[in-house]
């Protein structure tokens, strides 16, 4: 039998992130998730050789590259819609844990022990201390984004953009401290101001 997994991987290009706001550059959820995975590496990064912590940064990379494949079948769903009340949220993490389990039953048995991990919701929420680092990396990259549409003009993304730099101070996370003063600053500077230094 063939297996369809990474066929259904590669379609994470065609959903849409952003659908309910105007964007200047339109992302989607396999650029997300690249975005993320970085991310999820320099966090862990900067754990480790800044803060002198023992993180796993394989083990939580690979978390972040996929966590949000589930998305291929339920799509982006905004997180003003997600999160509109609790009885919501639980019909959508239920949806989410079908979606991971459509997903693991396409996956070849021999590989399953190592996908698994990644793609099932109930057993990735039982890392909590590595899972935090993909929460602040998908912070981050919701953050980053803010800034690039309003570095464009787009003031679309102010109050996303505010309400993102709260849950991130939220997470008290010295490694996106860390990040935010020394590396984030560039990413609000033109192709020109980046090349004159």
């Amino acid at each position: 039998m063939d297996s369809h997994f990474f066929a259904y991987m590669y379609r994470l290009r065609y959903i849409e992130r952003w659908s309910l706001m105007r964007n200047t550059v339109k992302e989607n959820v396999a650029e997300h998730s690249f975005h993320v995975a970085i991310l999820t590496h320099v966090l862990c990064t900067i754990a480790n050789e800044v803060f002198d912590r023992q993180v796993p940064t394989d083990r939580i990379v690979s978390m972040a590259l996929f966590h949000d494949a589930t998305e291929v079948f339920t799509g982006d769903i905004p997180t003003p819609v997600k999160h509109h009340n609790p009885k919501i949220l639980s019909n959508f993490r239920e949806i989410e844990q079908m979606a991971a389990e459509r997903l693991m039953d396409m996956i070849p048995e021999k590989l399953r022990s190592v996908y698994e991990p990644l793609i099932d919701t109930k057993k990735a929420s039982a890392e909590p201390e590595l899972k935090k680092y993909v929460k602040a990396a998908d912070l981050l990259d919701a953050y980053l984004k803010c800034v690039t549409e309003l570095s464009a003009g787009n003031k679309e993304f102010g109050s996303a953009k505010k309400q993102i730099e709260q849950s991130i101070q939220d997470l008290n996370m010295p490694e996106l401290a860390f990040f935010l003063e020394h590396l984030a600053p560039s990413l609000e500077k033109t192709l020109d101001e980046l090349s004159e230094e």
